[in-house]
């Protein structure tokens, strides 16, 4: 009745994993029963758990990724501490329990802290940079998002029941075939991310379409914020790029539970297919991460250096080449595979044109920043680390360009280092810089400006000191994920490396510490006028929080940076419309159908794992009849009075006059 399901999938075996899933359950517990005893489930479950409002959505997406980002940094100290104790095969990680924590590592950074922090914050900000009320799918915006939340809890139940893939973030056949990897960590894997990457594709089509077909009245494409361009690029690229991952995990399904033969090595398949295929969406996803990242870079670095953004067009055009050649240089992954000079020549030189554009942005960020009066708040010191970090990341990724080079240090922790180099100078530096810029817009409050410095230096000196050695080491030819080591003059850097994962920690712990102190301290750190940075783009515009409707009035856009260009013109400018211009606004109601569906494809999945497969047919009914019973509803739209939509304006627009005077 339940499969292979039973008592032997709890890792008793494994202390380290027993006490993190008991903590995590208290920790659980302790939050459902704080909630509960204080009377707020009814007050979450209608404004939050399921909302359509993408503002909310877009908090929640957030709210997940940092909390998956303390999940994942907990297997980095693992790996850190074990590899700087690992000589001669010391250490306290078994080799079973180390290869699953460097896989669960990489997918959770991947797919369920840099992709939700990133989706989550265009979701929140486009529709009001666009001076729009939502985005064009709120219903599916809130699938979207559950399902993603649905694909994390997975991977986290693999902690608790069973165990989770030994094959490294990718899962490469042949060793994540059923031949290699019988148990069902390969399964938990696959599933996880087939249902968070459909979550992902809807929220993609759903930025494009918002971005494309909803923009304020006189916002034409060459006046839209830079973070509306990378957020299109960034979506597009979702659109291209992740049925190309959901084909191929689902080829690897059919392996696994049915004996295809696409990836093995016997009967006509073809492992080198899958490397092929997963690298097609995984440099695509490379600039999924880092393209929002850069528009966010472009907002704080106009904003704070009280100037408009450099050689906007080229901007412009940079991001879509960069979304164009993206496509272009996935084999430079594997110039090991034996393609042949020629082919790896073409990919070479692919992946060092696709530097042009990146290096066209730098030098418009740095020209933005030349002659501007600099405000040197913790948004613009993210930013500023990232240009010296991503440079250094970029050149070493042009050295990995170079097919001779790349044989030299394929599969080396040399590789380590550049991608987390991009990834965490590019991406998280950036979604932390975007977190604080727009904190005060979601909440209405500022966060705490020297806790915020104090954890930016932790993570910078943390970060250096964590990846710096491991291109020394990559260059002595230390290979990744080992467990142990026989080279003893490898000790010295890991121990390094080690020290700035405890600075990085320090820097997580600063970060909480930011956010509780900010909390206590709101009505000091409030904002009334909904513009605490002097920013330049719609979203300063409107209240702090806004409105649920955004707008009372759709704002008339006249030029770029219109929200600047009006403050710059006179008081008038930004007075209140006429009593006639205010009208009845229509919302979508709020639906459950997000976090029920969800609930449901969380069950599925467990069932398709454990393959207990009556549970996997009662779960398909019960999501689908829930998503065509709430689809159905007879009242789909809620209304706001014109006469409130007025008052709560003119409000806000009083307050800020009040605070500017």
């Amino acid at each position: 009745m339940w499969g292979k399901l039973s008592w032997a999938a709890i890792p008793l075996h494994e202390p380290i994993a027993i006490v993190a899933s008991a903590v995590v359950l208290l920790v659980l517990a302790g939050v459902v029963g704080w909630v509960l005893v204080r009377g707020h489930f009814a007050y979450l479950w209608k404004q939050w758990l399921t909302s359509v409002d993408h503002k909310r959505i877009g908090i929640m997406y957030v709210v997940l990724a940092l909390v998956m980002l303390l999940r994942g940094f907990s297997d980095a100290i693992l790996m850190r501490s074990q590899q700087a104790l690992a000589l001669h095969g010391g250490g306290y990680l078994p080799p079973e329990h180390y290869d699953q924590i460097f896989s669960a590592h990489g997918t959770i950074m991947i797919f369920f802290v840099a992709m939700p922090f990133v989706i989550g914050l265009m979701n929140f900000v486009v529709p009001l940079q666009l001076g729009v009320r939502d985005v064009a799918f709120p219903v599916l915006n809130s699938v979207g998002f559950w399902l993603t939340a649905a694909g994390a809890l997975l991977v986290n139940v693999s902690l608790m029941v069973g165990e989770f893939a030994r094959t490294g973030w990718l899962a490469y056949p042949p060793l994540s075939e059923l031949t290699y990897s019988p148990g069902v960590g390969v399964d938990y894997y696959l599933w996880a991310l087939q249902i968070s990457g459909i979550g992902t594709l809807i929220a993609g089509i759903n930025l494009v379409t918002t971005i494309l077909k909803l923009r304020a009245p006189g916002m034409n494409y060459l006046r839209m914020p830079m973070f509306c361009w990378t957020a299109l690029a960034s979506s597009l690229l979702m659109v291209a790029a992740f049925p190309i991952l959901t084909a191929t995990f689902a080829m690897l399904l059919l392996d696994r539970y049915l004996g295809f033969h696409f990836f093995t090595n016997e009967a006509g398949g073809n492992v080198m297919m899958y490397v092929n295929l997963i690298w097609a969406w995984g440099h695509p996803e490379v600039y999924i991460l880092v393209l929002p990242a850069f528009g966010i870079y472009s907002e704080v670095f106009a904003t704070f250096s009280r100037k408009a953004l450099f050689g906007y067009r080229s901007m412009v055009a940079a991001t879509m080449a960069i979304c164009l050649v993206s496509f272009m240089v996935w084999l430079h992954h594997f110039f090991t595979m034996g393609a042949g000079a020629n082919v790896n020549t073409a990919f070479g030189i692919a992946t060092m044109v696709i530097a042009v554009p990146t290096g066209v942005k730098i030098f418009n960020w740095l020209f933005t920043m030349y002659g501007g009066r600099l405000v040197f708040a913790t948004p613009i010191l993210w930013s500023l680390a990232f240009v010296v970090t991503f440079v250094i990341g970029g050149m070493t990724g042009v050295l990995l360009a170079a097919p001779p080079a790349d044989f030299v240090l394929h599969n080396s922790v040399f590789l380590v280092a550049h991608f987390h180099n991009v990834i965490i100078g590019g991406t998280l530096f950036g979604a932390f810089a975007g977190y604080t810029y727009w904190f005060p817009k979601a909440f209405g409050f500022r966060l705490h400006d020297g806790l915020g410095k104090a954890a930016f230096w932790c993570w910078v000196v943390g970060f250096y000191l964590a990846f710096m050695p491991l291109y020394a080491l990559g260059l002595t030819g230390m290979t990744r994920r080992l467990q142990h080591y026989e080279v003893a003059a490898w000790q010295p850097w890991l121990v390094v490396a080690a020290v700035g994962a405890a600075f990085v920690l320090a820097g997580i712990g600063f970060q909480v510490a930011q956010l509780v102190v900010s909390i206590r301290r709101r009505e000091a750190l409030r904002d009334v006028s909904g513009d605490p940075w002097n920013g330049r783009t719609l979203e300063w515009s409107t209240a702090s929080p806004p409105p649920s409707f955004n707008f009372a009035v759709l704002p008339q856009v006249q030029g770029q940076d219109d929200f600047w260009r009006r403050k710059q013109l006179s008081d008038a400018a930004l007075a209140s419309p006429a009593d006639e211009e205010y009208q009845d606004i229509h919302l979508p109601r709020n639906s459950a159908t997000g976090i029920v569906c969800a609930f449901f494809a969380s069950v599925m999945g467990f069932a398709l794992v454990w393959h207990i497969w009556w549970l996997v047919g009662l779960a398909f009914l019960c999501a689908y009849a829930t998503f065509v019973k709430l689809a159905w509803r007879e009242q789909q739209e809620d209304s706001v009075p014109a006469d409130l939509a007025r008052e709560l304006d003119r409000a806000h627009r009083a307050a800020r006059q009040g605070s500017a005077a």
